[in-house]
């Protein structure tokens, strides 16, 4: 074999053997009984009961014209400016720090709160190939206060990290792991024990270092394989004595939203999926505009926009998620913050004009 080709070979191998772990474990047993129990369970699978999935109307050969010859910015033409400074581990109040894509840090009446951690470099079951980040995390993981509970909203690699749960679970080993039904076959693979996780199915809840936190429904599906729909996806509601916040998790735009608001709103602030959207797949990623329609569908004055600025995963312009969910936003009267990663909001002293930091490196 020539060298070229050797060198070909090792790199597959490398590439390759970090993913049968990765993909994580199946459910088994009582777990999977449990999953058999819920309603969101049919037919050997979770289903979106209230709008039947519709797969993407963009035939393969489109995508790749659109990857190759698309003529939108999907990166930004500059750093991302960053916010570095330490986060001080015990507030007082109700704040929130953006990290970059959906990773946030929730603190709530000085409880921790970790929404889908990804720390690592590219999502993807390797970190070889895949999304790469376009910025980098603006603080490292162990200079994190401590965290009391991390939250999981499915098990895509985007918002479920294998290297950064293993990190999580050695650094603060009194950290819950609160997650959907199913998805702790996965942590259990990773070596978290089951008993350090609790699973939920939509509308259960349960309570970490004084905060309450609901699994509520969403719009989506699953599996970190060529198997789908294995595990369940959900959206969440953190409460605490003094605050509450709504995080949507992924999820196409639908009437549970108002159901939510009508359930457990109102909310102090929302944290929104508004990117990786296309007319393609609507029922699983919403538009900026309907990002903005769920905020205030939940009952919440204020949104933060997440799922955007960090990983390219879709066709739209990499500054166009915020562009489009200000205009929205003015039109309905929702106020909106975007952060940049790392800054964390007092959501008792929020600004009142955006900063417009993204327009610098678009």
């Amino acid at each position: 074999m020539a060298a070229g080709g050797v060198g070909l070979a090792a790199w597959l191998v490398k590439a390759g053997r970090p993913i049968p772990e990765a993909m994580g474990g199946r459910a088994t047993g009582s777990r999977a009984a449990r999953m058999a129990a819920s309603p969101e369970w049919s037919n050997g699978r979770f289903r979106n009961q209230q709008l039947r999935f519709e797969p993407s109307s963009r035939t393969l050969a489109a995508s790749v014209k659109e990857l190759v010859a698309g003529r939108q910015e999907r990166h930004p033409v500059g750093d991302v400016p960053l916010v570095r400074e330490p986060l001080d581990a015990r507030p007082d109040g109700t704040h929130v720090t953006w990290l970059g894509h959906s990773t946030v840090l929730v603190q709530v009446d000085g409880a921790a709160v970790l929404l889908d951690p990804v720390w690592s470099e590219r999502c993807s079951p390797s970190q070889q190939v895949g999304p790469k980040r376009l910025h980098p995390a603006p603080v490292a993981l162990r200079d994190l206060p401590p965290i009391d509970a991390v939250v999981i909203s499915h098990d895509h690699y985007d918002h479920l990290d294998m290297d950064s749960v293993k990190e999580i679970a050695d650094l603060w080993p009194e950290a819950r792991f609160v997650v959907p039904l199913g998805v702790g076959a996965h942590l259990e693979k990773w070596g978290v024990p089951a008993e350090r996780t609790d699973e939920l199915d939509w509308h259960e809840d349960t309570k970490v270092a004084g905060v309450r936190l609901v699994a509520t429904p969403a719009q989506h599906f699953s599996g970190r394989g060529l198997s789908r729909d294995g595990t369940l996806w959900a959206s969440w509601v953190l409460e605490g004595e003094t605050g509450k916040v709504f995080y949507s998790g992924d999820t196409g735009y639908f009437i549970g939203f108002a159901q939510v608001g009508e359930r457990y709103g109102p909310f102090d602030i929302a944290l929104v999926q508004v990117g990786a959207y296309d007319d393609g797949w609507p029922t699983i990623h919403m538009t900026p505009e309907h990002g903005v329609e769920a905020a205030a569908d939940v009952r919440a004055p204020v949104m933060v926009p997440v799922h955007w600025a960090t990983f390219n995963l879709a066709f739209h312009p990499w500054g166009e998620p915020v562009e489009r969910v200000l205009v929205e936003a003015q039109r309905r009267g929702v106020d909106v913050v975007v952060p940049r990663p790392g800054e964390r909001l007092d959501v008792s002293a929020l600004p009142t004009e955006p900063t417009y930091w993204w327009r610098s490196v678009t």
